[in-house]
Protein backbone atom coordinates (compact mmCIF):
# COMPACT_ATOMS: atom_id res chain seq x y z
CA UNK A 1 0.00 0.00 0.00
CA UNK A 2 1.44 3.53 -1.24
CA UNK A 3 0.69 6.08 1.42
CA UNK A 4 -0.86 9.54 1.08
CA UNK A 5 0.84 12.96 2.42
CA UNK A 6 2.61 11.89 5.59
CA UNK A 7 1.98 14.24 8.77
CA UNK A 8 4.66 15.09 10.98
CA UNK A 9 4.59 18.50 12.32
CA UNK A 10 2.82 19.30 15.69
CA UNK A 11 -0.82 21.11 15.26
CA UNK A 12 -0.03 24.71 16.47
CA UNK A 13 -2.64 26.61 18.61
CA UNK A 14 -4.49 29.60 16.98
CA UNK A 15 -3.57 31.55 19.69
CA UNK A 16 -0.49 30.76 21.56
CA UNK A 17 -0.35 31.31 25.47
CA UNK A 18 2.40 33.18 27.39
CA UNK A 19 5.33 30.69 28.93
CA UNK A 20 6.74 30.85 32.43
CA UNK A 21 9.88 28.61 32.90
CA UNK A 22 10.05 27.04 36.72
CA UNK A 23 13.67 25.81 35.35
CA UNK A 24 16.51 27.06 33.28
CA UNK A 25 18.74 23.66 33.11
CA UNK A 26 20.22 22.16 30.29
CA UNK A 27 17.02 20.83 28.79
CA UNK A 28 15.53 24.40 28.58
CA UNK A 29 18.18 25.62 27.53
CA UNK A 30 19.15 23.09 24.39
CA UNK A 31 16.02 21.86 23.85
CA UNK A 32 12.73 23.60 25.23
CA UNK A 33 13.67 26.94 24.23
CA UNK A 34 15.13 26.48 21.06
CA UNK A 35 11.94 24.92 20.43
CA UNK A 36 9.31 27.51 21.68
CA UNK A 37 11.62 29.97 19.23
CA UNK A 38 10.98 27.79 16.32
CA UNK A 39 7.27 27.45 17.10
CA UNK A 40 6.76 30.97 17.68
CA UNK A 41 5.52 30.77 21.43
CA UNK A 42 6.99 33.73 23.74
CA UNK A 43 8.39 32.93 26.80
CA UNK A 44 7.84 35.80 29.54
CA UNK A 45 9.48 34.97 32.56
CA UNK A 46 12.34 32.18 34.20
CA UNK A 47 12.66 31.86 37.89
CA UNK A 48 15.45 29.16 38.77
CA UNK A 49 17.27 28.53 42.20
CA UNK A 50 20.65 29.25 40.37
CA UNK A 51 20.02 33.02 39.98
CA UNK A 52 23.14 33.51 37.40
CA UNK A 53 21.81 30.33 35.52
CA UNK A 54 18.46 31.97 35.22
CA UNK A 55 19.72 35.45 34.08
CA UNK A 56 21.94 33.80 31.69
CA UNK A 57 19.43 32.14 29.80
CA UNK A 58 17.44 35.27 30.09
CA UNK A 59 19.97 37.35 28.10
CA UNK A 60 20.63 34.68 25.86
CA UNK A 61 16.83 34.10 24.89
CA UNK A 62 15.77 37.31 25.30
CA UNK A 63 13.27 36.62 28.62
CA UNK A 64 12.09 39.94 29.74
CA UNK A 65 11.69 39.12 33.35
CA UNK A 66 13.65 36.87 35.75
CA UNK A 67 12.00 36.11 39.02
CA UNK A 68 13.38 35.50 42.30
CA UNK A 69 11.52 33.19 43.84
CA UNK A 70 8.75 30.93 42.73
CA UNK A 71 6.43 32.98 44.32
CA UNK A 72 7.28 35.90 42.41
CA UNK A 73 7.16 33.86 39.11
CA UNK A 74 3.17 32.80 39.97
CA UNK A 75 2.03 36.33 40.98
CA UNK A 76 3.81 38.21 38.16
CA UNK A 77 2.19 35.49 35.33
CA UNK A 78 0.05 36.95 33.00
CA UNK A 79 -3.16 36.37 32.12
CA UNK A 80 -3.17 32.47 30.15
CA UNK A 81 0.06 31.65 30.62
CA UNK A 82 1.42 27.97 30.47
CA UNK A 83 3.86 27.07 33.49
CA UNK A 84 6.94 24.70 31.93
CA UNK A 85 8.55 23.17 35.20
CA UNK A 86 11.29 21.50 34.26
CA UNK A 87 12.72 20.31 37.62
CA UNK A 88 14.19 17.00 38.86
CA UNK A 89 11.50 14.50 39.59
CA UNK A 90 11.79 15.16 43.56
CA UNK A 91 10.94 18.63 43.18
CA UNK A 92 8.03 18.27 41.91
CA UNK A 93 5.50 18.36 44.59
CA UNK A 94 6.85 21.04 46.18
CA UNK A 95 6.51 23.29 42.78
CA UNK A 96 2.61 22.12 42.03
CA UNK A 97 1.29 23.18 44.95
CA UNK A 98 2.25 27.06 44.46
CA UNK A 99 1.02 26.70 40.83
CA UNK A 100 -2.64 28.36 40.15
CA UNK A 101 -6.02 26.34 40.76
CA UNK A 102 -7.06 25.91 36.75
CA UNK A 103 -3.51 26.67 35.69
CA UNK A 104 -1.80 24.88 32.70
CA UNK A 105 1.52 23.20 33.56
CA UNK A 106 3.93 21.12 31.32
CA UNK A 107 6.01 19.29 33.53
CA UNK A 108 9.45 17.61 32.63
CA UNK A 109 9.84 13.79 32.93
CA UNK A 110 10.04 11.59 35.03
CA UNK A 111 6.70 12.02 36.64
CA UNK A 112 8.48 11.81 39.91
CA UNK A 113 11.10 9.40 40.95
CA UNK A 114 8.77 6.51 42.20
CA UNK A 115 5.49 5.42 41.35
CA UNK A 116 4.26 7.03 45.06
CA UNK A 117 5.27 10.29 43.91
CA UNK A 118 3.76 9.99 40.50
CA UNK A 119 0.41 9.22 42.67
CA UNK A 120 0.94 11.99 44.65
CA UNK A 121 1.48 14.46 41.52
CA UNK A 122 -1.65 13.07 40.21
CA UNK A 123 -3.76 14.05 43.24
CA UNK A 124 -2.19 17.38 43.32
CA UNK A 125 -3.18 17.40 39.65
CA UNK A 126 -6.73 16.69 40.13
CA UNK A 127 -7.35 18.71 43.12
CA UNK A 128 -5.99 21.50 41.72
CA UNK A 129 -7.94 20.83 38.04
CA UNK A 130 -5.01 21.60 36.61
CA UNK A 131 -4.34 21.26 32.84
CA UNK A 132 -1.35 19.45 33.59
CA UNK A 133 1.03 17.03 30.80
CA UNK A 134 4.16 15.50 31.32
CA UNK A 135 6.85 16.05 28.58
CA UNK A 136 7.08 12.62 26.88
CA UNK A 137 8.05 14.66 23.75
CA UNK A 138 9.37 11.63 21.93
CA UNK A 139 6.14 10.91 20.66
CA UNK A 140 5.58 14.65 19.03
CA UNK A 141 9.33 13.77 16.97
CA UNK A 142 8.66 14.50 13.32
CA UNK A 143 10.41 10.90 12.65
CA UNK A 144 7.69 9.06 15.21
CA UNK A 145 4.78 11.16 14.45
CA UNK A 146 5.47 10.59 10.13
CA UNK A 147 5.98 6.43 11.54
CA UNK A 148 3.23 6.53 13.46
CA UNK A 149 1.07 8.21 10.34
CA UNK A 150 2.59 5.15 8.00
CA UNK A 151 1.30 2.57 10.54
CA UNK A 152 -2.48 4.32 10.90
CA UNK A 153 -2.59 4.42 7.31
CA UNK A 154 -2.04 0.57 6.98
CA UNK A 155 1.11 1.19 5.11
CA UNK A 156 2.85 -2.12 6.80
CA UNK A 157 -0.18 -3.90 7.96
CA UNK A 158 -0.72 -5.38 11.36
CA UNK A 159 1.89 -3.68 13.58
CA UNK A 160 3.22 -6.53 15.67
CA UNK A 161 6.94 -5.92 17.04
CA UNK A 162 8.42 -2.87 18.53
CA UNK A 163 12.54 -2.01 18.74
CA UNK A 164 14.31 0.45 20.50
CA UNK A 165 18.39 0.33 20.31
CA UNK A 166 20.12 2.73 21.63
CA UNK A 167 24.12 2.00 21.93
CA UNK A 168 26.23 5.30 22.48
CA UNK A 169 28.39 7.52 24.59
CA UNK A 170 25.83 9.69 27.05
CA UNK A 171 27.07 12.96 29.02
CA UNK A 172 25.61 12.15 32.00
CA UNK A 173 28.15 14.72 34.07
CA UNK A 174 25.55 17.58 32.18
CA UNK A 175 23.00 16.63 34.69
CA UNK A 176 24.66 16.51 38.39
CA UNK A 177 21.74 15.61 39.95
CA UNK A 178 21.63 12.27 38.45
CA UNK A 179 24.42 10.79 40.45
CA UNK A 180 24.16 9.39 43.24
CA UNK A 181 20.30 8.52 43.35
CA UNK A 182 18.60 5.48 43.77
CA UNK A 183 17.12 5.08 40.12
CA UNK A 184 18.31 6.59 36.80
CA UNK A 185 18.47 4.95 33.33
CA UNK A 186 15.18 3.43 33.43
CA UNK A 187 13.46 6.67 35.52
CA UNK A 188 15.17 9.14 33.19
CA UNK A 189 16.08 7.82 29.74
CA UNK A 190 14.28 4.35 28.71
CA UNK A 191 11.02 5.99 29.83
CA UNK A 192 10.89 7.37 26.79
CA UNK A 193 10.94 4.63 24.74
CA UNK A 194 8.67 2.97 27.52
CA UNK A 195 5.93 5.84 26.81
CA UNK A 196 6.72 5.35 22.72
CA UNK A 197 5.90 1.45 23.03
CA UNK A 198 2.61 2.55 24.90
CA UNK A 199 1.32 5.11 22.39
CA UNK A 200 1.86 2.24 20.36
CA UNK A 201 0.92 -1.09 21.25
CA UNK A 202 -1.26 0.34 24.76
CA UNK A 203 -1.33 -1.36 28.56
CA UNK A 204 1.30 -4.75 28.53
CA UNK A 205 0.54 -7.06 30.37
CA UNK A 206 3.96 -7.04 32.11
CA UNK A 207 7.71 -6.84 32.25
CA UNK A 208 10.96 -8.46 32.31
CA UNK A 209 13.69 -5.99 33.25
CA UNK A 210 17.90 -5.94 34.07
CA UNK A 211 19.12 -2.50 34.59
CA UNK A 212 22.69 -2.36 35.66
CA UNK A 213 25.76 -0.37 36.13
CA UNK A 214 28.58 0.39 33.80
CA UNK A 215 31.86 -0.53 35.05
CA UNK A 216 33.37 3.07 33.99
CA UNK A 217 30.46 4.74 35.00
CA UNK A 218 30.07 3.34 38.74
CA UNK A 219 28.76 6.73 40.84
CA UNK A 220 25.31 5.97 38.53
CA UNK A 221 22.75 3.80 39.61
CA UNK A 222 22.69 2.16 35.86
CA UNK A 223 23.23 2.61 32.52
CA UNK A 224 22.43 -0.10 30.17
CA UNK A 225 19.18 -1.64 30.23
CA UNK A 226 17.13 -4.34 28.49
CA UNK A 227 13.54 -4.40 28.58
CA UNK A 228 10.91 -6.85 27.03
CA UNK A 229 7.08 -5.60 27.61
CA UNK A 230 4.67 -8.88 27.18
CA UNK A 231 1.81 -8.40 24.84
CA UNK A 232 1.10 -11.98 24.63
CA UNK A 233 2.04 -14.17 22.04
CA UNK A 234 2.08 -12.14 18.61
CA UNK A 235 3.21 -8.90 19.71
CA UNK A 236 7.08 -8.28 20.76
CA UNK A 237 8.36 -5.16 21.75
CA UNK A 238 11.98 -4.83 23.22
CA UNK A 239 13.95 -1.93 24.16
CA UNK A 240 18.00 -2.24 24.81
CA UNK A 241 20.25 0.64 25.93
CA UNK A 242 24.11 0.89 26.81
CA UNK A 243 25.03 4.75 27.09
CA UNK A 244 29.06 3.31 28.33
CA UNK A 245 29.75 2.51 24.28
CA UNK A 246 32.89 5.12 24.35
CA UNK A 247 34.83 3.58 21.40
CA UNK A 248 34.14 6.30 18.44
CA UNK A 249 31.16 6.75 16.42
CA UNK A 250 31.86 3.60 14.47
CA UNK A 251 29.56 1.20 15.73
CA UNK A 252 27.16 3.69 18.05
CA UNK A 253 23.34 3.34 17.20
CA UNK A 254 20.29 4.83 17.99
CA UNK A 255 17.35 3.94 16.46
CA UNK A 256 13.38 2.49 16.84
CA UNK A 257 12.04 0.17 14.04
CA UNK A 258 8.37 -1.14 13.56
CA UNK A 259 7.43 -4.30 11.47
CA UNK A 260 4.20 -4.71 10.22
CA UNK A 261 2.72 -8.21 8.49
CA UNK A 262 3.05 -6.21 5.29
CA UNK A 263 6.25 -3.63 5.63
CA UNK A 264 8.50 -2.37 8.15
CA UNK A 265 9.55 1.38 9.27
CA UNK A 266 13.09 1.91 10.83
CA UNK A 267 13.72 6.09 12.13
CA UNK A 268 17.51 6.88 13.60
CA UNK A 269 17.29 8.74 16.48
CA UNK A 270 20.10 11.04 16.23
CA UNK A 271 20.41 13.07 19.43
CA UNK A 272 21.85 10.40 21.45
CA UNK A 273 24.59 10.18 18.87
CA UNK A 274 27.09 13.26 20.06
CA UNK A 275 24.38 14.26 22.95
CA UNK A 276 23.62 17.35 22.83
CA UNK A 277 24.67 18.39 18.64
CA UNK A 278 23.75 14.95 17.49
CA UNK A 279 23.01 13.37 14.57
CA UNK A 280 19.77 14.02 12.48
CA UNK A 281 17.03 12.09 12.53
CA UNK A 282 15.87 10.03 9.24
CA UNK A 283 13.10 7.73 8.78
CA UNK A 284 12.98 4.70 5.85
CA UNK A 285 10.07 2.30 5.02
CA UNK A 286 9.84 -0.77 2.70
CA UNK A 287 6.52 -2.48 1.92
CA UNK A 288 6.16 -5.94 1.00
CA UNK A 289 6.16 -6.39 -2.95
CA UNK A 290 3.17 -8.40 -4.37
CA UNK A 291 5.90 -10.03 -6.94
CA UNK A 292 8.00 -11.23 -4.26
CA UNK A 293 11.17 -9.67 -5.12
CA UNK A 294 12.74 -8.28 -2.70
CA UNK A 295 11.55 -4.81 -1.02
CA UNK A 296 13.01 -1.39 -1.78
CA UNK A 297 13.71 0.57 1.41
CA UNK A 298 12.37 4.74 1.01
CA UNK A 299 13.57 7.76 2.68
CA UNK A 300 10.86 10.27 4.22
CA UNK A 301 11.43 13.64 4.24
CA UNK A 302 11.78 14.89 7.94
CA UNK A 303 11.01 17.97 9.00
CA UNK A 304 13.34 18.02 11.93
CA UNK A 305 14.62 16.18 14.96
CA UNK A 306 13.37 15.37 18.01
CA UNK A 307 15.78 17.91 19.64
CA UNK A 308 14.80 20.42 19.57
CA UNK A 309 11.30 20.30 17.17
CA UNK A 310 9.41 17.28 19.41
CA UNK A 311 9.00 19.95 22.26
CA UNK A 312 6.83 22.15 20.25
CA UNK A 313 4.36 19.10 20.54
CA UNK A 314 4.18 18.67 23.71
CA UNK A 315 3.70 22.41 24.85
CA UNK A 316 1.44 22.99 21.81
CA UNK A 317 -0.95 20.22 22.66
CA UNK A 318 -0.73 21.58 26.58
CA UNK A 319 -2.07 25.08 24.94
CA UNK A 320 -4.78 23.81 22.53
CA UNK A 321 -5.98 21.51 24.99
CA UNK A 322 -6.18 24.36 27.79
CA UNK A 323 -8.08 26.77 25.27
CA UNK A 324 -10.57 23.59 24.29
CA UNK A 325 -9.28 23.63 21.13
CA UNK A 326 -8.92 19.54 21.69
CA UNK A 327 -10.41 17.52 23.77
CA UNK A 328 -6.78 15.22 23.84
CA UNK A 329 -4.00 16.00 25.79
CA UNK A 330 -1.45 12.68 24.61
CA UNK A 331 0.57 12.73 27.61
CA UNK A 332 -1.46 13.94 30.27
CA UNK A 333 -0.69 13.08 33.63
CA UNK A 334 -3.40 10.43 33.94
CA UNK A 335 -1.70 8.65 30.59
CA UNK A 336 1.82 9.59 32.08
CA UNK A 337 0.99 7.83 35.24
CA UNK A 338 0.86 4.47 33.22
CA UNK A 339 4.10 4.71 31.86
CA UNK A 340 5.31 5.43 35.49
CA UNK A 341 3.70 2.06 36.24
CA UNK A 342 5.44 0.36 33.70
CA UNK A 343 8.91 2.13 35.20
CA UNK A 344 7.96 0.87 38.33
CA UNK A 345 7.78 -3.09 37.08
CA UNK A 346 10.57 -2.47 35.15
CA UNK A 347 12.82 -1.72 38.55
CA UNK A 348 10.65 -4.73 40.54
CA UNK A 349 11.57 -7.05 37.91
CA UNK A 350 14.97 -5.92 37.92
CA UNK A 351 15.36 -6.29 41.83
CA UNK A 352 14.07 -9.75 41.59
CA UNK A 353 16.07 -11.44 39.02
CA UNK A 354 16.17 -13.73 36.77
CA UNK A 355 14.52 -17.08 36.88
CA UNK A 356 16.99 -19.52 38.27
CA UNK A 357 18.46 -22.29 35.73
CA UNK A 358 17.70 -25.72 37.12
CA UNK A 359 20.61 -27.90 38.57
Amino acid sequence: MEPSEIAQAAVLPRRPRPIVSIGAGAIVRDAHLPAYRLAGFSVVAVHDLDRARADALARDFGIARVCASLGEAVTTAPERAVFDVALPASAICDVLPALPDGAAVLIQKPMGETLAEARRIREICRQKRLTAAINFQLRHAPGVAAARDLVRQGVIGDLHDVEVRVTCHMPWEIWTFLFGIPRMEVLYHSIHYVDLVRSFFGEPGGVYCKTVKHPRQMQLASTRTTIALDYGELRRATITTNHGHDFGPRHQESYFKLEGTEGAIKGRIGVNLDYPRGAPDNLEYCVRRSDGAAPEWRSVPLDGSWFPHAFIGTMASVMRRADGETAELPTSVEDAFQTMAVVEACYESSARGGTPVPS
